[in-house]
């Protein structure tokens, strides 16, 4: 007794030079193939949520997709008119997205390499400069709705008064058509009045040979006949000081240009004539840019913006004839000066009444 008492004494002492039994030596094996087993597990379970969230959201968007599918098919069986209407509306908000994305890149890439607006490519400004004019459209949109409940009447009038308060992004083909027809019907109201005015600011002109050229060219526009670009530069001078010089017009001939520029005539003289300085200039750098880049270059559908945009109706013009017109004011804008831009703003009613018999 006295033996095994010391025995275990010194194993209990020196535990770890007494060599461990079959029996020890099976469970200490055990739990380390338990151990391996859970850091197996543990690592299986880090992995696992990853895979199922991807099944998960593939599953969302499956499913996302088949319920939109049938909805359109419901919206196109049951309510055909309202589905034109839906579709017309998600795509004008997906094409405006894309258009917002790319201005914000253009102006990123200005205003890395310090580049300004008239330095850009024709395409980069006419997107930039139709980009500014359809954001403060729909800006009057935004500050209507932001009173509580506001937003039914916003879709109200969207509905009811789709040509004043959206953009060509949200207009049906048909009504693309009708609504230009529209707004240069309105710019064409003041055509005659510009010319009326060109008439009776003749006998200021102190030169005799500038009095002739402007009483023909007057005289040509009301006999319905279309002027060459000869006839509109040789009144280059006329437009450059007193009586006709942009900073010399009078308030009336202000709202007739601002009406032919589809620019609201409802403000002070000052800012109308500012208005108009600032829109002349952004043309006259976008003719500078275009001519460098060739009309040829361009698409049937620029082309025919490019053109509505200098004041012809180019809704209603075949793609070639409007790229001669296009070619006629390129050769006179190109050959002004800053100067000279009162005459450029006053071409937007001498080359475009008469063209291709559109004065109705």
């Amino acid at each position: 007794m006295a033996l095994s008492r010391v025995f275990w004494a010194r194993a209990a002492l020196w535990g770890s030079a007494v060599t461990p039994g079959p029996v020890v030596t099976r469970r200490l094996q055990l739990g380390r193939s338990g151990l391996a087993w859970g850091a197996l597990r543990s690592s299986k379970l880090h992995l696992s949520p990853k895979a199922d969230m991807k099944s998960l959201i593939s599953y969302v968007v499956t499913k996302t997709k088949a319920i939109n599918g049938k909805y359109h098919r419901f919206l196109s069986r049951h309510f055909p008119r309202f589905y034109v209407l839906y579709t017309i509306f998600m795509k004008g908000l997906q094409m405006f997205w894309a258009d917002a994305k790319k201005a914000r890149r253009i102006k990123t890439n200005m205003w890395k390499h310090n580049i300004k607006f008239h330095q850009l490519p024709y395409r980069e400004m006419e997107h930039l400069r139709q980009f500014r004019q359809d954001v403060t459209k729909c800006l009057f949109l935004g500050i209507i709705s932001i009173p509580p409940f506001a937003n039914y009447l916003v879709f109200l009038l969207m509905y009811l008064f789709p040509r004043q308060l959206l953009i060509k992004h949200f207009w049906t083909p048909k009504q693309q058509i009708d609504f230009l027809d529209i707004y240069h019907a309105l710019r064409k109201q003041s055509h005659s009045e510009i010319i009326s005015y060109l008439e009776s600011v003749i006998p200021l002109i102190s030169d005799a040979g500038l009095r002739w050229h402007l009483t023909e060219l007057c005289s040509k526009i009301q006999n319905g006949t279309h002027p060459a670009a000869q006839d509109i530069l040789a009144l280059r001078e006329c437009f450059c000081n007193h009586p006709l010089g942009i900073n010399q017009l009078q308030p009336l001939q202000l709202k007739a240009l601002s009406r032919a520029m589809l620019l609201t005539p409802y403000l002070p003289p000052p800012w109308l004539r500012r208005r108009l300085k600032t829109h002349t200039t952004v043309i006259h750098q976008l003719d500078s840019a275009l001519a460098k880049l060739g009309i040829g270059q361009l698409t049937t559908q620029e082309v025919k913006s490019a053109c509505y945009l200098r004041g012809l109706n180019s809704t209603h013009v075949a793609e070639d004839r409007c790229r001669t017109w296009l070619g006629e004011w390129l050769k006179i804008s190109c050959s002004m000066k800053e100067t000279e831009l009162s005459l450029l703003l006053h071409n937007v009613v001498l080359l475009s009444t008469n063209y291709l018999g559109t004065r109705r």
